[in-house]
């Protein structure tokens, strides 16, 4: 079963996990605030799941940033990002695949319409189509999970009262 943790020792500003995949278990963490502590909040979730991974083998240890804000620019010599590359990852959950495959699935259709179904070559306006639909429809949900975590990712007590 997956399991979530928070506290100080795992992560200041997010949460960290333990997901069991189909032939390993994945333990991670992350922070936006204190990227150089990453390693320490690695060895917190480790000791904190200690009962849950006795006996693993560590097979690798990686760190990547958490693409949460959107990208300074999402639209470039007729190409866009769309997903995690595009800083879709939402705040408080860390979670990007539903809003990877919305934004897939609203920048293919801006590609076919603006194209005119594939008949004329799009541009980089035609690309912010499908930025200005996004942002419009899912830009109040990131205000509010931003405002949600800078109001409970304060304290251990906060972070417990947000995840209960």
């Amino acid at each position: 079963r997956a399991e979530m943790y928070v506290g100080e020792d795992v992560s200041p500003d997010f949460y960290a996990w333990v997901f069991p995949k189909c032939d390993h278990v994945a333990v991670g963490t992350g922070t936006v605030v204190d990227k150089k502590g990453i390693q320490r909040y690695q060895q917190g979730i480790r000791e904190r799941a200690k009962n849950r991974i006795a006996g693993g083998e560590i097979l690798r240890v990686e760190a990547h940033p958490i693409p949460e804000h959107p990208r300074p620019w999402r639209v470039r010599d007729r190409a866009t990002l769309i997903g995690d590359a595009a800083g879709y990852v939402t705040k408080c959950s860390g979670e990007g695949i539903y809003f990877a495959a919305k934004s897939g699935r609203m920048c293919a259709e801006s590609i076919v319409e603006r194209s005119e179904g594939g008949t004329r070559m799009v541009t980089d306006r035609d690309l912010y189509d499908y930025i200005n639909k996004f942002d419009a429809k899912y830009g109040p949900t990131y205000f509010v999970l931003d405002a949600l975590q800078k109001l409970f990712y304060t304290s251990d007590a906060a972070r417990e009262s947000f995840v209960d």
